[in-house]
């Protein structure tokens, strides 16, 4: 990975941002239908680098709290310290991209050139199906039926089955995987899993709460499962194994680029495969994501395509396949 760069005389300015979306979006825990967002910019007087984080409610995070967590950072940090002076989350995400792009524009690198990877102009991502009724969720699909890949919310209640069935007929060709968000139950799990495979679904995403996923050590798993709210950096891998086949990567999680780095080369070396995700979010917060995107198993950043409009210079889209970031945008 490239040096970092410390800014002595560096200005951090941030605010929150509403963004509304196309259509509400429901997962287990809830519906929504706007993104809220926190856009961080640092500059050093002649550059300047901005950076987005999306404040979780799982986590307790609010965009005051982020807000706050941002305004106690105080000039002449790189992003090495910044590790230290936060915890894990949006605030540090925001934090941490606005660096790597301020980084690349001081340096006139890309990003993915200053963490010395290599970036593919191309890649394939999911489209997401929002938690609703078998109809309405097989609707949605066939609307988007030319799409390579689909990932499926669920529920954890009766219908679960009956929509991925609606959905698989709608969208006959495409690949599918499900997000339960820690909905299931063991019994829903058992109930449902060797249809679920029956049906051409590649990956389960997090059926069980992360403090009670003890019970995937005792579970057949036909499908790979792969951990999201269980897994968060480097050091959660170790308590991953037995349970999971897979993890999911977002930088709000990690809190930034610099440890979703470490987390996807620590995954690997344990023999995980990886999902790269993103919350629902502009194509600046998706961007700094982009760059693991290259050699992941799975790609699920959309998240801008559920609103209504996306920033300037933004991420493009086509064919269920995904651009490079502009150099306008980040990185």
């Amino acid at each position: 990975m490239n040096s970092v760069i410390s800014v002595v005389n560096m200005q951090i300015n941030a605010g929150e941002e509403i963004w509304p979306l196309d259509k509400p979006f429901r997962i287990s825990r809830g519906t929504r239908t706007e993104a809220r967002v926190v856009v961080v910019a640092v500059t050093d007087g002649q550059h300047s680098g901005r950076g987005e984080g999306v404040p979780i409610k799982r986590y307790n995070q609010t965009p005051a709290s982020v807000l706050a967590e941002i305004g106690s950072i105080k000039d002449g940090l790189n992003r090495e310290q910044l590790q230290k002076l936060l915890p894990t989350g949006a605030a540090r995400n925001a934090l941490d991209c606005a660096l790597w792009d301020l980084e690349a524009k001081i340096s006139g690198k890309r990003a993915w050139e200053l963490a010395d990877i290599s970036i593919a102009p191309e890649v394939e991502t999911t489209f997401t199906i929002s938690l609703d009724t078998p109809a309405a969720m097989a609707s949605a699909a066939k609307a988007v039926a030319n799409l390579p890949l689909l990932k499926l919310k669920l529920g954890g209640d009766g219908a679960d089955l009956t929509r991925v069935e609606a959905v698989r007929a709608a969208a006959p060709k495409a690949r599918l995987l499900v997000d339960a968000n820690e909905s299931w139950t063991p019994n829903h799990y058992r109930n449902v899993v060797s249809l679920l495979a029956e049906n051409g679904i590649e990956l389960i995403e997090q059926p069980f709460p992360a403090n009670a996923d003890g019970v995937l050590e005792t579970l057949d798993h036909p499908i790979p499962v792969c951990a999201d709210e269980s897994c968060h950096t480097t050091a959660d891998l170790p308590g991953l194994t037995n349970r999971y086949e897979a993890i999911n990567i977002k930088l709000d999680k990690t809190g930034g680029l610099t440890e979703a780095l470490l987390l996807a080369r620590g995954a690997r070396q344990a023999g995980f495969k990886l999902l790269i995700g993103c919350m629902v979010c502009t194509s600046l917060g998706i961007a700094p994501a982009r760059l693991l995107a290259s050699t992941a198993d799975w790609i699920d950043l959309d998240g801008s395509l559920l609103l209504g409009r996306d920033r300037d210079h933004c991420i493009r889209y086509r064919n269920g396949k995904m651009g490079l970031p502009p150099r306008k945008l980040w990185g």
